[in-house]
């Protein structure tokens, strides 16, 4: 049977030259590709050696590092699924995670042992190691006694490689699952579309728990045998340096604002880029703009989800297709993506006509199989003819472009990370003294978008805004908290009794105008 493992995928794009440099990182470390691959096979090596069933789930959460990239290689090439977890979650939301997926194996940080630990273990996984930040960690010192040499799991492209928990509408979190196939299939297909050439130098500033930094950019170079420049966090000023021996960067719209905050940005600072690509959130047609003006490239704005990695994107160049009209237009997401069908259809599923607004169904080889251990809530998110439900409102017009206009079901992108407002009220709605609360996302200059928590008392109970806002930090991740919390008599609602957050928003939209783009 042939080999459809990922991984077998992206280890045939190394170049010839294996002691050539893959990565380098912002503290001046450098990684070959034989680094890459040696310490991919330790690891999965190791991972052997603990004897787990096959496709077992391996839970990371950790900070960025060049190692916990080689992590997830390993994961791939000795056949289990990565299952990334964001470094903010905290211990209620990991005890979620963990007891649904039930990994084999957990990573942590090491100064989150001992309490991940303890949920890891009392939910059955039988191996929890660290991984620091500062290639420290019992991971690292288990695999370092392990062989470097490895063959690859075989894997069909239908079997599951990673997943990734999205928060859910109702409260709890579903996951994602992705396959070989997804991945592979998306990569590829973007590596064509997006321009990759030898030569290419991926600036990789996001972090590696999401879409966006692990699949689309990480894939990207790897599959190009581009080399990255490495950095753990996002820092304007040292970005801005390694853009002038790069050509490639990804960013949400957060650190587009934030480098046009800089004085330095201009067109000699990005002389030597190729491209600037932008997404996970809405880029606001000022930022486009701005950036046009200051540096005289086009951000290419592109539109993904966790469930279908990357679905449409504005083109690289022109080529012909769409009328021969085909330049990066600001305020859209472009085209869908070859081998991705994309329809607008009203409430009742019926197919709507060019720029009429509804709600955006997809399909493809990108589009994830279902939910974890969710068949039902799969079943209700895909038609009858195959076709994704996305949650997201928007139209094509007459040109093919897509714009996103809206997202049902009330999600809020901050700072590109999804914040669904039903997960924040069920924790809010659980403390002592709260009758019921409403949480909405406004305009926020610096985040693009941030949550606002309108909270009811009880008949008698006395509460403190900034009691709410300290307990829902001990509980959930930064985020997800909102920026600002009010204590009222009552919500808005229409005749049926429902909370019109529609009117919420609007009360609150322009709380956070008055304040400027803030540098970081």
């Amino acid at each position: 049977m042939k080999n459809e493992n990922l991984f077998a995928a992206l280890r045939g794009a190394f170049p010839a030259r294996l002691d050539d440099i893959a990565v380098e990182t912002d503290n001046g470390l450098c990684y070959s590709w034989r680094d890459l691959d040696r310490a991919s096979a330790m690891m999965a090596n190791l991972l052997e050696q603990l004897d787990i069933p096959p496709s077992s789930r391996i839970a990371v959460q950790v900070e960025k590092s060049v190692e916990a990239m080689i992590l997830y290689l390993a994961t791939l090439r000795a056949g289990h699924v990565f299952l990334p977890l964001n470094t903010a979650y905290q211990s209620a939301e990991i005890d979620y995670f963990i007891g649904n997926a039930e990994p084999a194996v957990v990573v942590c940080t090491g100064r989150n042992f001992g309490w991940v630990s303890t949920i890891a273990f009392k939910a059955g996984t039988r191996h929890v190691f660290t991984l620091n930040d500062d290639r420290t960690g019992t991971l690292l010192e288990r695999a370092a006694a392990c062989s470097d040499r490895h063959t690859p799991a075989v894997r069909r492209g239908s079997d599951l490689a990673a997943i990734l928990y999205t928060s859910g509408t109702t409260g709890r979190s579903k996951g994602a699952m992705l396959t070989h196939d997804n991945l592979h299939s998306n990569a590829a297909m973007l590596k064509d579309y997006w321009g990759w050439v030898p030569g290419d130098v991926l600036v990789h500033a996001l972090p590696i728990f999401h879409v966006h930094g692990l699949f689309v950019a990480i894939h990207g170079a790897l599959l190009n045998g581009s080399k990255m420049l490495w950095h753990a966090k996002f820092d304007p000023k040292r970005v801005m340096a390694d853009l002038q021996r790069a050509t490639v960067f990804m960013g949400v719209p957060t650190l587009y604002v934030r480098m046009l905050a800089e004085p330095a940005l201009n067109k000699q600072t990005t002389r030597h880029m190729r491209l600037f690509i932008a997404g996970s959130a809405p880029l606001l047609i000022e930022t486009f703009q701005a950036w046009q003006e200051r540096t005289g490239h086009t951000i290419l704005e592109r539109y993904g989800m966790s469930e279908t990695i990357m679905l449409s994107s504005n083109p690289y160049r022109a080529d012909g297709r769409h009328g021969g009209q085909t330049e990066r237009r600001g305020g859209t997401v472009g085209f869908p993506l070859p081998g991705v069908s994309l329809r607008v259809v009203d409430d009742a599923g019926k197919p709507l006509p060019v720029d009429e607004i509804g709600g955006i169904q997809v399909k493809g080889p990108n589009v994830f199989p279902g939910y974890w251990r969710m068949p039902e809530k799969t079943a209700e998110e895909f038609t009858a003819d195959g076709y994704f439900k996305t949650g997201d409102v928007g139209k094509v017009d007459a040109r093919d472009y897509v714009t996103i206009v809206g997202r049902s079901k009330d999600l809020i992108i901050s700072g590109g990370y999804n914040v669904y407002p039903a997960e924040i009220e069920g924790y809010i709605n659980e403390m002592a003294g709260v009758a019921e609360s409403a949480v909405v996302g406004v305009p926020h200059p610096d985040f693009g978008e941030v949550g606002v928590a309108v909270v009811i008392p009880k008949p008698g109970a006395q509460l403190q805004a900034d009691g709410i806002i300290a307990e829902l930090k001990s509980k959930l991740a930064n985020f997800k908290i909102p920026k600002q919390c009010f204590v009222v008599n009552e919500l808005p609602r229409n005749a049926m009794g429902k909370v019109q957050k529609n009117v919420l928003r609007d009360q609150h939209q322009g709380m956070f105008a008055g304040l400027t783009k803030k540098p970081s």
